[in-house]
């Protein structure tokens, strides 16, 4: 079976690893043409394989490419480009693509992120073989996986998604070699789509309970960060813990400042928050960040005022 990967960053190189390592025929490796590529261009390289990198899967050489491979399956690895429906269709038995959810629950490009951000307590990943519809093809298989009370989206991909993702691609073309692979249509009724995880949706209202902006920061950490605003200043939130109680503090409001953490009332409880960054800099402690922005007990987070 002619295999073409479609990937980038380390899950597309671990793709490709394993598939070398069972001795998959990869005929054709395609990856964006900066660093996000570079892992997969590495090995691909490294193992004698054809490597592409089109500004965007659209570009008409790509059809061309794919066209003189022969492929008989596609694998998407990773893509955040969009892949064009004819692309999809040349493979001989399909293209099948690689999803962090168990569809068709949170379809779109921040599945995760938004699993533990609507406090989900179990998720998955699914392999499912690509139509013209985004994540909405037929069902290949599936894993669950729970998603611990304080876990962070960085934690739950790279500890779990990651390398089940790998070993269930693995799986889906052994199943494809075997003629058992199933298609199992998605039922659209059930399905959620969330846009993409990034400032529209990070900023932190602090009149929300004590659970939905832990998730909020959990769930936005490693990437955007959620953040609060101070002085006009973006603060974004990592290592937070959440304790429920009942408190006095008005939304919002610094209580402590410690080099362990920065204690902040919540209705419902307080956030300890133990990691932060300035705009765009890098993580600094509760007691850098003081000092940095001029940071008091009593001030609070919220449009840049103390009151606000």
């Amino acid at each position: 079976m002619r295999i073409v990967v479609v990937g980038q960053g380390p899950f597309g190189e671990k793709v490709l690893e394993a598939l070398i390592q069972k001795n998959e025929k990869v005929v054709g490796v395609f990856s964006p043409p900066d660093k996000r590529g570079e892992p997969l261009k590495a090995l691909a390289e490294k193992k004698g394989i054809p490597v592409f990198q089109p500004p965007l899967m659209k570009d008409p050489r790509v059809e061309e490419t794919y066209l003189a491979l022969k492929p008989d399956l596609a694998i998407l690895a990773f893509v955040t480009d969009i892949v064009p429906e004819k692309i999809l269709n040349i493979p001989s038995i399909g293209t099948i693509c690689y999803h962090p959810s168990l569809l068709p629950k949170h379809r779109g490009a921040s599945a995760i992120n938004w699993a533990i951000i609507q406090g989900d307590t179990r998720t998955g990943l699914t392999i499912f073989w690509t139509d013209r519809g985004i994540d909405t093809g037929p069902i290949l298989l599936q894993k669950e996986v729970e998603i611990d009370p304080d876990e962070t989206t960085g934690g739950l991909y790279f500890n779990k998604l990651f390398p089940m993702g790998i070993e269930a691609i693995v799986e889906a073309v052994e199943l494809i070699h075997q003629g058992k692979a199933a298609k199992i249509p998605q039922d659209h009724s059930k399905a959620t789509y969330e846009p993409p995880c990034d400032d529209r949706v990070a900023l932190i209202d602090f009149t929300k309970s004590v659970h939905e902006i832990y998730n909020l920061i959990r769930g936005c950490d490693p990437q955007p960060g959620a953040y609060g605003m101070f002085k006009e200043k973006k603060i974004r939130f990592y290592e937070a813990k959440k304790e429920v109680s009942l408190n006095e503090g008005r939304s919002g409001e610094i209580l402590s400042i410690e080099k362990q953490g920065l204690r902040v009332a919540v209705p419902g409880g307080f956030l300890t928050v133990g990691k932060f960054r300035v705009d765009k800099g890098e993580k600094i402690g509760p007691v850098e960040l003081a000092q940095m922005v001029d940071l008091k007990v009593g001030d609070r987070f919220g449009k840049g005022r103390k009151d606000s």
